[in-house]
């Protein structure tokens, strides 16, 4: 069966190389190879076709349900973390299922009742930071999102268990960034005690701790109904699939992990490099506070939405450096021609976000950030798409946009800030995503007050 080319390195060398740094492999690949190639990286694994051109992409991304098929087991690496039952790990019919009952918060007039919680948790953490001393901008972001998240998706605004669930939580996602730990998610056989060394065991514990406080939580909301609450573990309890059965415990556990993970540590990593590459480049930040000043104090959050530059500065942030590298895997269900390979039923496919994102002929001076390009132009789902495509497109992508807008609409709009050190900041692996590779600094330079907007007259 031939196979598009690929590098020639034992699959141990290559899954060495795709753990340390999987952009700049990816990158090699793309050079040598084109924009399809193949990886291997186990020696009893299916080798990937990964793939970055739009035309490709689109055949694969539109033929889910056709020619290929996205089963949740090729997900497996995120079940240690989010369980059996999350929308990422199932599969077919009970995919579909988990998927129809998670969509309605999301969507509509659901999304206004997040607008406060966003900007006032926002103004609540930016408020701690004092004039004139350095902060972690990531700290910050992530600060925000963890509690957006607990508010709009649990409802925990605050008391003894929304502060533990946050410690948590944060200390998981936080240990379960290093290389070490996505060795261990890659090579199941390291993932018990070996003696004093015990990084597996730790991160197993301190995951029955959230699960317990979180089953807590799940079992009280049942016990006590409240009809008019409209957090989204709320709204999940409630809802019924066709059958009109609800979730079980074990799936709202599942679900709700997913949400908090794919929710919280996304945003915060678009947030960071957000305000990096604001600061870094002055005449964004100038034209992005021109048109945030132009709104005036207290500006509603849709119109804020709706600002066509900072959506441009926003789209270019998950452009550059996509918080997630690639698609979720497809399989090739029947034979299926794909940039001019044959390929059998069983073949593995990936799309790569990362490296359709850095394509010349779409994105001209890839490395530079412009926002300008999206203000030129408007890119295909299948050249732009930092949230995936198809049957696994991200549920959340709305919420999470709407977020890093008010967010950043906020932050700009109340602080004057500046980078600690210029220097460039480029992307690493970051668990199973990626994230700035060295900690972003800031300063307040003093605090900001949005005038009014000067009401002009024309006459006619």
């Amino acid at each position: 069966m031939k196979l598009p080319n690929g590098p020639q390195i034992p699959p141990v060398a290559q899954m060495v190389r795709w753990i340390a740094n999987p952009m700049s492999f990816m990158e090699a690949c793309a050079k040598s190879y084109g924009d399809i190639f193949t990886i291997s990286l186990k020696k009893n694994f299916p080798p990937l076709v990964m793939v970055s051109n739009p035309l490709a992409l689109q055949q694969i991304l539109t033929n889910d349900t056709k020619e290929l098929e996205a089963p949740g087991d090729l997900n497996d690496l995120f079940e240690s973390l989010l369980g059996k039952h999350s929308v990422i790990t199932l599969s077919g019919a009970e995919h579909q299922r988990q998927r129809q009952l998670l969509m309605p918060p999301f969507h509509g007039e659901r999304m206004r009742n997040y607008s406060q919680v966003i900007t006032d948790v926002t103004q609540k953490v930016i408020s701690q930071y004092q004039i004139g001393k350095p902060f972690n901008i990531r700290s910050a972001t992530q600060a925000i999102t963890l509690r957006v998240i607990m508010q709009a998706v649990f409802g925990l605004h605050e008391g003894t268990r929304a502060e533990k669930l946050q410690q948590f939580l944060g200390d998981i996602l936080e240990k379960g960034s290093s290389r070490l730990n996505v060795a261990l998610l890659y090579f199941p056989a390291l993932q018990r005690d070996f003696g004093p060394i015990n990084f597996w065991g730790k991160q197993m514990r301190r995951q029955q701790e959230a699960d317990q406080l979180i089953y807590e939580e799940i079992r009280e909301r049942r016990e006590q109904a409240d009809s008019s609450r409209t957090d989204i573990l709320s709204l999940l309890m409630a809802a019924r699939d066709e059958a009109g059965q609800p979730m079980t415990d074990q799936e709202l556990r599942d679900e709700l992990m997913t949400l908090l993970v794919a929710g919280h540590e996304t945003t915060a990593t678009a947030l960071a490099w957000a305000l990096y590459w604001i600061h870094k480049l002055p005449s964004v930040r100038q034209k992005l506070l021109q048109e945030l000043d132009s709104l005036g104090d207290d500006p509603d959050p849709s119109i804020i939405f709706k600002l066509p530059y900072l959506n441009a500065v926003c789209s270019e942030t998950l452009r550059i450096y996509p918080v997630g590298m690639l698609t979720f895997p497809r399989v090739v269900r029947t034979p299926l021609s794909l940039g001019g390979y044959e390929l059998e039923p069983g073949i593995v496919v990936v799309g790569s976000i990362y490296l359709t994102h850095q394509r010349e002929d779409i994105y001209p001076e890839p490395k530079q950030f412009k926002p300008e390009r999206f203000l030129e132009r408007q890119f295909s789902a299948y050249e732009y798409l930092p949230f995936g495509g198809g049957a696994r497109r991200c549920i959340g992508l709305a919420f999470a946009q709407l977020e890093m807008k008010l967010a950043l609409a906020k932050i700009l709009s109340s602080l004057e800030l500046e980078l600690v050190d210029n220097g460039e900041v480029r992307p690493k692996r970051r668990g199973l995503v990626t994230g700035p590779d060295r900690p972003i600094q800031m300063v307040v330079k003093s605090q900001r007050q949005v005038k009014s907007p000067i009401l002009q007259t024309t006459t006619i």
